[in-house]
């Protein structure tokens, strides 16, 4: 994505939605995010990180991540990485389950890129495969984004020993 979109859609209606960024997060709670959105795409990457590599990942002033709200429960993030000067990376996005069927999603993704296109970046990207919802790609063109290059996604689930590993950090 090489321009801010040029798209426009109204704060959703009939509920009450927030976006807090959150400097600083906490693993446990940043895990549960993680967790509660990635699941059905199979999101196990920073799972499997240490807290310290995980602290390192998170807390590096070039990252930043930003929560969804609504009617005051967590219902999703976005995560960005800001590479250089020029390039701003959108790493991580989606809403928790509850949160689906809401008519907030595209909203959501737009208020994540305006957040991003603030920081005058030449480009923003981002990653997607097989894997993420079926729409997905659709949803990036249709404000934007330009495919560069295609690839598979490969499912690599957590073991017994991870699961409960994550068990006692929650």
């Amino acid at each position: 994505m090489t321009a801010p979109p040029k798209a426009s859609l109204p704060v959703p209606v009939n509920i009450q939605t927030a976006i807090m960024r959150s400097p600083g997060i906490p693993l446990p709670f940043y895990r549960y995010l993680y967790r509660q959105v990635g699941a059905r795409w199979h999101w196990v990457d920073r799972l499997r990180m240490h807290d310290e590599e995980l602290t390192a990942v998170l807390h590096d002033q070039r990252n930043d991540i930003s929560v969804l709200y609504v009617n005051g429960a967590p219902a999703g993030f976005f995560e960005y990485f800001r590479e250089d000067e020029e390039t701003i990376e959108l790493s991580h996005f989606g809403l928790i389950e509850h949160a689906l069927g809401l008519g907030i999603g595209k909203w959501f993704l737009l208020q994540a890129l305006y957040a991003m296109w603030t920081l005058s970046p030449q480009r923003i990207t981002t990653t997607t495969n097989n894997l993420d919802h079926p729409r997905a790609l659709q949803l990036y063109q249709m404000f934007g984004f330009s495919p560069v290059s295609t690839g598979e996604g490969i499912v690599r689930p957590l073991s017994d020993r991870e699961l409960l590993e994550l068990a006692k950090k929650s």
